[in-house]
């Protein structure tokens, strides 16, 4: 594989209906939240699960393109697999309790975790664990997504009408026993209460990375790059629960580092290392910008957004500095489309 050779960000616009598009366990679960202005919050984390989901439905799992953090499992198995596969386990000191690997041992088994699983050349990985493979930092790194306008979480009651109750247990307990406890409840007794969280709606943007330079030590390539962005566009569409609500990616915006000399070992230097400054480019009111559409919100009588269309996005290419590109997400072809 052959590691990207331009920097990139992207400004991604994603929106939650009816739904709870990341709850804080700190909460007791309710739609993250700045406190300070009630505007909306989705972690960097709830965003590279959903990537990994995608790459994973859409690879089966397998080297290259494996994951390397999946749901409930051991990370500690993979590291030893990485080892395993490049020369054998390290020795184990039983007086310490631990793996003692050298650093070419360990720049070996690294090597092969990044060749094998698509997340840890993306987004890097701590694999100090265990028999320990060291650490790497990825060259795609998302910051926390926050909401165009502040949001409204409610939380509501809902009803379960059954129970699942274990006071009945024992070596003789069957069916029979349970239909018996049934018949001598009454009805109320056999329904439930509980909580849901959600917010009616909003539209999140969160801010990416993409650095040419640790790409090199990952071997994060061009295909690689590809996928994140297949990833980012489709993952909702494979992440569907009652309690998400409707989710779906609302615009993809890409911004490609090409350089401006004429010299091309210069150009391609200013491709690695960029052209403009991130803020330049992913600051709203600059060359994206998103505002509420207050006419369609007027034609609806509603005070505040509760749909896509209740926004305007606007592209101004007069502001994209020089040696960089545009593109964005298009839904038709399905893949990125030069804007400018």
């Amino acid at each position: 594989m052959t590691a990207i050779q331009n920097r990139y960000e992207f400004l991604y616009l994603f929106d939650c209906e009816n739904g709870n598009p990341n709850g804080d366990p700190d909460a007791g679960n309710s739609p993250r939240i700045d406190p300070e202005d009630m505007h909306g919050l989705v972690s960097d984390v709830a965003i590279k699960r959903r990537v990994r989901n995608y790459i994973q439905a859409a690879f089966g799992n397998e080297a290259p393109n494996a994951i390397f953090v999946e749901h409930s499992t051991n990370l500690n198995t993979k590291i030893a697999l990485g080892h395993e596969n490049t020369g054998g386990m390290p020795p184990f000191d039983g007086q310490k309790k631990k793996w003692v690997t050298t650093k070419d041992k360990a720049n070996g088994a690294r090597q092969w975790m990044c060749d094998t699983f698509f997340d840890v050349r993306t987004f890097g990985a701590v694999m100090s664990t265990g028999p320990n493979a060291g650490q790497v930092r990825g060259p795609v790194q998302v910051a926390f997504s926050r909401s165009i306008d502040s949001i409204l979480p409610m939380d509501v009651s809902i009803t379960r009408m059954a129970v699942a109750d274990n006071e009945i247990k024992g070596a003789n307990v069957g069916s029979a026993e349970f239909v018996a406890w049934e018949n001598k409840q009454p009805e109320d007794e056999l329904r439930t209460m509980g909580r849901k969280a959600l917010i009616p709606y909003g539209l999140y943007v969160a801010k990416g990375f993409v650095s040419a330079n640790l790409a090199q030590g990952t071997l994060f390539s061009d295909d690689d790059l590809t996928h994140l962005w297949d990833a980012l566009a489709g993952m909702w569409d494979h992440d569907r629960s009652a309690s998400k609500g409707m989710m779906s990616c609302r615009g993809l915006y890409v911004f490609k580092h090409v350089g401006t000399d004429s010299n091309a070992e210069q150009r391609k230097r200013q491709a690695v290392l960029g052209c403009a400054p991130a803020q330049a480019l992913l600051d709203l009111g600059r060359v994206i910008d998103v505002k509420r559409n207050e006419s369609a919100m007027k034609e609806d009588k509603i005070g505040s957004p509760r749909k896509f269309a209740h926004y305007a996005v606007t592209t101004n290419a007069a502001n994209l500095p020089k040696g960089v590109e545009l593109w964005a997400w298009d839904d038709s072809a399905g893949k990125l489309a030069k804007l400018s």
